[in-house]
Order: C-alpha cells, then sequence, then structure tokens
C-alpha cells in the first residue's frame, strides 16, 4: 500500500478547492477517487467562532476527549476504593 504524506495529501486538496476535479487528480498523480475525496473532508479548513478547524482537528479533540474521560473513570473509582479504605481504618 503507499502511503503519501500529510504535505502531499494537502496540496492535492487546495487544488481540489481551486477547481481541479478528483478524477483530473486521481489521474495525474495517481491517489484513487475515493482517496481524494476523503482527504477534502480530512483536510478542508471550516471557521466556527473565528477558529479554524480541519476535521483531522476535530477528530483528534475526540481522541482526546475519549482518553480523558476513561482517565476521569478510573479516577473516580480510585477515590470511591481509597475512601472505603480509610473509613475502614478509621473505624478500626
Amino acid at each position: 500500500m503507499i502511503r503519501y504524506s500529510p504535505e502531499f495529501k494537502q496540496s492535492l486538496v487546495e487544488m481540489h478547492n481551486q477547481g481541479r476535479s478528483y478524477t483530473e487528480l486521481s489521474a495525474e498523480y495517481g491517489p484513487s477517487v475515493d482517496s481524494i475525496r476523503n482527504w477534502v473532508k480530512l483536510y478542508t479548513v471550516h471557521e466556527v467562532d473565528g477558529e479554524k478547524w480541519t476535521q483531522a482537528d476535530v477528530n483528534a479533540l475526540q481522541n482526546e476527549n475519549s482518553q480523558l474521560r476513561e482517565e476521569l473513570e478510573i479516577l473516580k473509582r480510585s477515590a470511591v476504593l481509597l475512601s472505603k479504605y480509610n473509613y475502614r481504618k478509621i473505624a478500626s
């Protein structure tokens, strides 16, 4: 499987955004039309509340959020176990 650099992908996205078709880009540079279409979805910049985001940015934030939620749940369980341990220690 061929791996393309992020810079290459972004350059194809820019060319598409300037009016080149997926078919043209695929024929000239090699990646499939579907790959280029996916890269356009991933790397196109959207502005929200004055901030610029790509889908790649959103995906990274979602992954980080998921990781943080998991860590928070572990900390909550640890706090419950510690409080039970300390209660038993004081009660004895």
